[in-house]
């Protein structure tokens, strides 16, 4: 009987779709486990990415549904976004049929994996049943304030008439028609996750199942700091720019403010001035950049003099105000006192500008001189220069220096987030629209709860300008539920990150029609148990879940205050890349024999970076599978690298990975009449034959169970492959029924330990095996402790500190016949030849130490 994976692995999909072994249903009387992955885009095809993803998240469902846990394992589609649009756009097909058919196809590719789904449970979010409830949701919000609308700086394409996303500019450029990106004033819609900042923060120290670095990410995005706002009367005017600084202990060696291009001060300052129109083209330079790079440290630090001056509050010093590429918006009130001498992204702004650098903290034992200075001094140290507050500790100044602002009325004391509102609004067709309706009497009406879902219009023309939706007449022209008077609706749509926000929880009762989700069925499967997805999500999907879902809990939807207990972080699947010099990236398939199969000329062989379509370093799953079958696929992503690290993608692993399934296979096989015959005696104990399969076996089964519980997957497999070798070993030594018995018991236990690893294998040799049901079912096996010490130890023997020789000797022998045999050792003998022997220690089961002189 051959190891055929095309002929088991379809045969198996389909027995357990047909029988629904993986449907789960609520059930008080058991204890549940919800273990998910994040749901995929519908691209078309799913990537290596997808079959490690998928793959661990498999093993930890089917090992606990074989722990008797009561197991939700829900698969959906992330289905709303702009490639469907753009795929609209450049093929002439509506968005809906291209993300549905991509959804058929991925689904038939997913169940090809074995994966154990409860498809009943798949959600669509592009389905108007589940954006209903997304609308509502909205609706709810809007009426507690934490929906609201209000205007923003936005990339514009004034070729597409549309917004873009930072990502979508390149090079300043719209990365579909290449015209040059504005900065525009827009309204739009923004959720209220500011209320939720502190609670956020706070929540962070106690999600002790996610990942430290993760966890630490989402902090620094909060960027909870501690200091003062401090106005600044701009001379000449009654009008201010507040600053906020964590510094306000520096107040006095403000030698120049900077504010963001962004600041609505900005464009202000330089109106009528002569420098108006230079000014203007230097705000939209460094707008279409990237925020990040602009605060990088090594980036090149620029800024542009409006002419205009802030007045000191504390010593009426002139400052002039510069608009600076390193200010952000997003960062406190946009605004910066600047203090060369005690920040450096100020000090080297100062040197470049040649603007004044005054010291006002003095380190303990040294005097810091300004016109010697070759960086910002950021550390303690005596206020100086600072009228009343020379003398005292920096720390201690902080606090007087704000009282002193607070009592004249011109500061106090705050605390500042880095994390801003949630913008929501997206100019675009394929998404959930926004239910809102503008009237020219009532003003902004939200749509009454009993006519959503507000659904998407089907007949509409895709042409890249503009959002589509404003040219659906249909669409847009609607009554005022309110008055009853000519009205438009608002034609923005929400952005996918809604969606994504949410579905965890409608996948605990996809078909409910009264509301987003049953309450009974959520507080009974919620929180996620375990969720396993990429670390690009760690920020944005991961925090907006987290708000949503206290956002839920204060509308009384849910009673529990985070959604995910556990996280776990896969690394990314890599491979080599490939370049021809005439026909540029090649796919694997592409190359032969190191050269191009286009045109024969010699491959550049790249570094080995993340697989991606644009390098063209993929492999694809489904070819593997045809080759290989999918339990080969599976069991090469967890076995090659820890979940948590990086892939590197090798054909070597592959065909390891393949070879490894054909050695149990054969060896099950082999032994199958063993496995089906009536031997089943009582083991005796004390057999060497028996202790030794008793040994790896329970050994086995401790370290694969508890590597799966600590996610170590990969040397979960490895226990299994020694395990494999060891009864290969001893398979030839049985010689009567309780070694028989002990080496079946051993084999039983090796099908029920491969098949959270490699289902279909495992299923086929458990039914070849003459046993009923199915081992996906079965109890995962125990351990017993006693079986996990081997009676024989290895004691090491040093002579003077260096080892000398081992000892396989029984466990726990007497101290005396232990050194006895050290010194008879043939290895050991020869270095206490001629040597006086001084000192004999002896640690139990661990080692002989000897000194000689």
């Amino acid at each position: 009987m051959k190891y055929n994976p095309a002929e088991i692995e379809q045969k198996w999909q389909d027995i357990w779709e047909k029988e629904k072994i993986f449907k789960s249903e609520a059930d008080s009387s058991k204890k549940k486990y919800y273990c998910l992955e994040m749901f995929p885009y519908p691209s078309g095809k799913i990537h290596m990415g997808h079959v490690r993803n998928y793959a661990i998240g498999d093993v930890i469902a089917r090992y606990k549904m074989m722990q008797g846990f009561n197991v939700i394992h829900p698969m959906g589609w992330d289905a709303f976004g702009l490639p469907a649009e753009n795929a609209a756009i450049k093929n002439n097909i509506h968005p809906a049929k291209w993300t549905y058919s991509n959804i058929d196809y991925m689904k038939k590719q997913l169940k090809m994996l074995g994966l154990s789904y409860d498809w009943d449970r798949e959600i669509a979010t592009c389905d108007p049943e589940y954006y209903k409830w997304e609308q509502k949701i909205f609706l709810e919000m809007f009426k507690k304030g934490l929906a609201y609308k209000k205007t923003s700086l936005v990339n514009w394409c004034p070729e597409c008439h549309t917004v873009l996303a930072n990502e979508q500019v390149e090079d300043g450029c719209c990365w579909r028609c290449s015209s040059e990106v504005e900065i525009k004033e827009l309204e739009g819609w923004f959720f209220k996750i500011t209320d939720y900042a502190e609670e956020l923060l706070e929540y962070t120290y106690k999600l002790k199942g996610w990942p430290e670095r993760v966890l630490t990410m989402q902090r620094n995005w909060i960027g909870k700091s501690t200091g003062a706002e401090i106005d600044f009367k701009i001379d000449g005017t009654d009008e201010t720019i507040t600053v906020f600084t964590t510094r306000p202990d520096t107040l006095f060696g403000a030698t120049f403010m900077s504010i963001a291009p962004e600041h609505p001060a900005a464009k202000k300052l330089l109106k009528g001035t002569k420098q108006e129109e230079e000014g203007l083209k230097f705000i939209n330079e460094i707008l279409k950049e990237d925020k990040i790079s602009r605060t990088a440290e090594d980036k090149e630090k620029k800024g542009f003099f409006t002419g205009k001056y802030a007045i000191n509050p504390v010593n009426g010093r002139k400052l002039p105000i510069f608009i600076a590429n390193f200010v952000l918006m997003d960062y406190g009130t946009g605004a910066v006192m600047a203090v060369p001498a005690h920040d450096q992204r100020d000090f080297e702004f100062a040197k470049k500008y040649g603007l004044d650098i005054i010291v006002v903290i003095q380190p303990e034992g040294e005097e810091l001189n300004p016109d010697k200075m070759t960086e910002a001094y950021t550390g303690p140290g005596k206020m100086v220069n600072s009228g009343n507050f020379n003398g005292l500790d920096n720390e201690k100044g902080k606090e007087e220096i704000v009282k002193y602002l607070e009592e004249l009325g011109v500061g106090k004391k705050t605390v500042n987030y880095r994390l801003k509102d949630w913008g929501i609004s997206r100019q675009r067709y394929w998404g959930a629209p926004i239910p809102i309706i503008y009237c020219d009497k009532c003003g902004i009406v939200p749509v009454p709860e009993e006519d959503l879902p507000v659904k998407l219009p089907t007949d509409v023309e895709f042409t890249g300008a503009g959002n589509p939706l404003s040219q659906v007449e249909e669409f847009v022209n609607v009554k005022c539920p309110k008055c009853g008077a000519n009205a438009k609706r608002e034609t923005d749509t929400m952005d996918t990150f809604v969606e994504s926000s949410w579905y965890f929880l409608r996948y605990c009762s996809p078909k409910c029609d009264t509301a987003p989700f049953n309450k009974d069925e959520v507080e009974y499967w919620m929180p996620v148990d375990q969720y396993i997805g990429g670390i690009e999500h760690a920020i944005l999907h991961l925090l907006y879940s987290r708000f949503y879902t206290k956002v839920l809990r204060d509308l009384g939807y849910i009673n529990f205050d985070e959604p995910f207990e556990r996280l776990l972080t896969q690394g990314m699947v890599c491979k080599e890349t490939y370049k021809c010099e005439e026909h540029g990236w090649l796919f694997p398939e592409e190359v032969q024999d190191g050269k191009c199969a286009k045109c024969g000329k010699e491959v550049i062989i790249g570094r080995i970076e993340k697989m991606s379509k644009s390098k063209k370093n993929v492999v694809d799953p489904e070819a593997l599978i045809e080759q290989y079958g999918a339990d080969t696929a599976r069991l090469f992503s967890l076995f090659a690298a820890p979940p948590e690290k990086d892939l590197e993608w090798s054909e070597q692993g592959v065909e390891g990975a393949f070879r490894f399934i054909n050695r149990v296979w054969r060896l099950i096989i082999k032994h199958i009449e063993l496995i089906k015959s009536n031997v089943n005696c009582e083991i005796n104990e004390n057999g060497n034959i028996e202790k030794e399969i008793l040994y790896h076996t329970h050994t086995t089964i401790k370290k694969v169970t508890n590597d799966i519980e600590k996610f170590q997957l990969n040397t979960a497999v490895a226990a299994i492959m020694e395990f494999t070798n060891n009864l290969y070993l001893l398979e030839g030594k049985l010689s009567n029924d309780s070694e028989k018995t002990a080496f079946k018991d051993a084999l039983i236990t090796l099908i029920k330990l491969i098949t959270p690893f490699i289902p279909h294998t495992a299923e086929e040799l458990w039914h070849l095996c003459g046993f009923n049901g199915y081992v996906s079912k079965v109890d995962w096996p125990q351990y017993n402790e006693k079986y996990t010490v081997k009676d024989e130890i290895v004691v090491v023997v040093q002579i003077n500190g260096k080892v000398r020789a081992q000892l396989n000797i029984p466990r726990n022998m007497e101290k005396d016949e232990v050194l006895k045999l050290a010194k008879e050792n043939e290895k050991v003998k020869k270095y206490l030849e001629g040597k006086n022997l001084v000192k004999e220690i002896y640690v139990p089961n661990k080692l002989v130490s000897l000194v000689v002189k």
